[in-house]
């Protein structure tokens, strides 16, 4: 499965770096969304190197997915895709 990572998580004044909101283009309610929590997601770098992190809960109503990756996450990978295993 494939998604988009949309944004950081994060309030006005202080962003969660290794908290991201990723999309998944099949997944359009908060029910689908929290049958997805605990499985693995792999971000692929430009030069090749992976980071990983897991599904912790559904974000919003419309399907969202609130992601927390082991490192901070650069703001270049917003709008790039992961691998949701």
């Amino acid at each position: 499965m494939e998604g988009v990572i949309v944004n950081f998580r994060g309030s006005r004044r202080v962003k969660k770096g290794n908290h991201m909101i990723v999309q998944i283009s099949s997944i359009d309610s908060k029910e689908k969304a929290s049958k997805l929590v605990g499985k693995k997601v792999e971000w692929k770098t430009s030069s090749g190197k992976i980071l990983t992190g897991k599904i912790a809960a559904a974000h919003g109503n419309n399907g969202a997915l609130r992601v927390i990756f082991e490192t901070g996450m650069p703001g270049q990978s917003i709008g790039t895709k992961v691998a949701v295993e």
